[in-house]
Formats: C-alpha cells, sequence, structure tokens
C-alpha cells in the first residue's frame, strides 16, 4: 500500500475521518494544535461536524453529546487541556459511552512548557477523573502506531463501552514519518442498542446518565464495569518485545523514549551486553504478565521515561520487586541520548 510523510498529529486526524469519526470537538494548545487544525479543514468538506468550542470542559461535553448517540466522537488537548477533561471523562466513563480523548503531552506542572513530556502517565493510567474507573490508554511510538492506534481506540472504546486515549509525547506528535494509513471503513458502525437515536415507539427509552442516588444499584454497575476491567486486562493488553529471547537486562520504555532506548541496546549488544526491552502499548492494561515473567530471567530492570519515575513504579508493581528497578529520566522537555541510556545500562551491569 502507498505511504504517505505525514506529522503524527494529522496521521491522528485523518485516521480518525477514515475510522468513520465525523465529529470533533477540541480547543487548541501546543503541541497537539495540528490534530485541530486538520479536522478544521477537513470536517466540512465530508460532511462532518469540527466545532472549536469555548473551553476544554465544553469540548468534552459535546463529546459525550454524540457518544450518547453511539457515533464515532472525538477531542484532542494537551496536558493542562486534558486535566480540564477529567470531570467529563469521568461522565464518559459513569455513562458507559465510548469516545476517542488524544492527549499530546507537554511539560508540566501547571503550563510548564511545550516540548515532550510523559509526565501525564499517573493521570491517565490511575482513571482521569473522580470516582473508580479505568480509560483505555494506548501508546504510540510511531507515525505509524499514531494512525494504527486511533483506529484501536474506537474500536476497543466501543467493544467495552468506555473512553479509550491514545497518549503520546509532544515528539510523537510533530514528528514527520512515512505512514501507511489504516483502510476506509466501507460502513459508519451501526448504532449499538444502547444509544439514545429515538425509539419510534417501538423500545424502551435508553438514557445516558451517570447519577445513581441507589447505594446498591451503584454498587452492581461499578462491580460489573470492574468484571470488563478485568476481560480488557486478559485479552487486549498490548506489548512489544525487543530481543529479549536471551536478555540479561530489561528496559522497560514507550513512545519517543523507547526508539532511543532501542538505539541504547543495540550499542550495548556490540558491546557484549546483553539488554532488551519490553515496550507497553496499552499502559492500562498494563502488560504486567511479560514483565513478571521477564523477572524470572533478567538481573534488573531499567526504566527509560520523560518522568520522574511513573511508569517505573508500574514496574516495580508488575514485577513484584523480584528483581532491580532502576531508572533513567529526563524532564522539562528533554529527551535523554542514546549515549545517557547506555551509559545507565552500564552502570546496572557491573
Amino acid at each position: 500500500m502507498e505511504k504517505v510523510l505525514m506529522k503524527g498529529n494529522e496521521a491522528i486526524a485523518e485516521a480518525a475521518i477514515l475510522a468513520g469519526c465525523r465529529h470533533y470537538f477540541g480547543y487548541p494548545i501546543t503541541p497537539q494544535t495540528e490534530v485541530a487544525a486538520y479536522m478544521a479543514k477537513r470536517m466540512p468538506k465530508i460532511g462532518g461536524v469540527f466545532l472549536q468550542a469555548e473551553s476544554e470542559i465544553a469540548a468534552i461535553n459535546m463529546v459525550y453529546g454524540v457518544a450518547a448517540t453511539g457515533k464515532r466522537a472525538m477531542t484532542s488537548s494537551s496536558s493542562p487541556g486534558i486535566a480540564l477533561k477529567c470531570e467529563g471523562i469521568s461522565y464518559l466513563a459513569g455513562a458507559d459511552l465510548p469516545a476517542l480523548i488524544v492527549n499530546v503531552q507537554r511539560g508540566g506542572p501547571g503550563l510548564g512548557g511545550i516540548q515532550p513530556s510523559q509526565s501525564d502517565y499517573f493521570l491517565c493510567t490511575r482513571g482521569p477523573g473522580h470516582g473508580d474507573f479505568h480509560v483505555l490508554v494506548l501508546a504510540p511510538s510511531s507515525v505509524q502506531e499514531m494512525a494504527d492506534l486511533t483506529l484501536k481506540g474506537f474500536e476497543l472504546a466501543e467493544k467495552y463501552r468506555m473512553p479509550a486515549m491514545l497518549l503520546a509525547d509532544g515528539t510523537m506528535g510533530q514528528m514527520m514519518e512515512p505512514v501507511v494509513l489504516p483502510e476506509k471503513l466501507e460502513a459508519a458502525p451501526e448504532a449499538p442498542e444502547w444509544a439514545t437515536t429515538g425509539t419510534q415507539g417501538k423500545r424502551k427509552h435508553n438514557i445516558a446518565n451517570s447519577l445513581y442516588l441507589s447505594p446498591a444499584e451503584l454498587e452492581q454497575l461499578n462491580l460489573e464495569r470492574f468484571r470488563r476491567y478485568a476481560e480488557i486486562e486478559e485479552n487486549e493488553c498490548m506489548w512489544e518485545e525487543f530481543m529479549m529471547d536471551d536478555a540479561e537486562y530489561c528496559v522497560v520504555s514507550c513512545g519517543i523514549t523507547a526508539r532511543v532506548s532501542r538505539n541504547a541496546i543495540l550499542e550495548a549488544r556490540a558491546k557484549g551486553i546483553k539488554v532488551g526491552m519490553i515496550r507497553p502499548i496499552t499502559l492500562w492494561p498494563f502488560p504486567k504478565k511479560p514483565l513478571l515473567a521477564a523477572a524470572d530471567l533478567v538481573k534488573s530492570f531499567l526504566v527509560v521515561e520523560l518522568s520522574m519515575g511513573q511508569m517505573r513504579e508500574d514496574v516495580e508493581l508488575a514485577t513484584r520487586c523480584k528483581k532491580p528497578v532502576y531508572g533513567c529520566t529526563r524532564v522539562g522537555g528533554m529527551i535523554p541520548s542514546p549515549e545517557e541510556v547506555l551509559e545507565k545500562l552500564y552502570e546496572i551491569t557491573k
């Protein structure tokens, strides 16, 4: 198939259109503004809806309204904007509504800076909002995956009736690479049976709601939701293994730092150090099983990330602290070089 040179943010937008999304609501913020700009150009030409909302809060609640009708809806933002959307994301989860939320992360806390970061990890993987819930979190490490995981996000969100988040760092959004775009849907997905599409006098009313005043009813809804989450953890976890067959040390990383780490691993291998990598593609559900299995084989782990050790905690939990877990971190928009990762590998292998 033909490859097209695209920026990561643009690949997300075009993939969403090819996936049948015709409703986009957003608000400009660097480094994801190209998603909104692309949608502003394309949506009117294909009979879709682009709306720059008056705020991030308004945008996510517009997504709620469209999601309730069973149609594919999407919003995108960057770290401070996602923080504002958290109430609406919780409402989507509480009403069991599918939607795709794109977060192209920037440095923080506060306004921080516009350079890449992975420091929204806790915010997104722990449930971005109040209450007991999860969102599916997909972490691309190439422009190709920006497109592929956009489609995957819509599909999984609809399959399990929950929000999905594409969690990329700013580098992924801004870099350009050749990409094979997903095939266009032959037809938009039919409205599911739970959608609020009007009854025509043929069925009971469907109500999109997250308010339950009966404690017993709310408890049962939460228990049912977590049964779905357990099914997702069992069946939908995604990861990639790189040179792990004979690895004595395991790097864990995602996004741009996984690409940096791959180069460092190749250099380490050339020097006789047996290093491999497990790259989480789903951050929730987190790939606990392969990491726990690796803990019986390797001497230690090195987590390379653009935060102060947020993913490192999940690696420690997944491996049950069977082996030491070290960190190689840069923050504030700084990205480690392959040489920095290699130097850290030298330290832990001495």
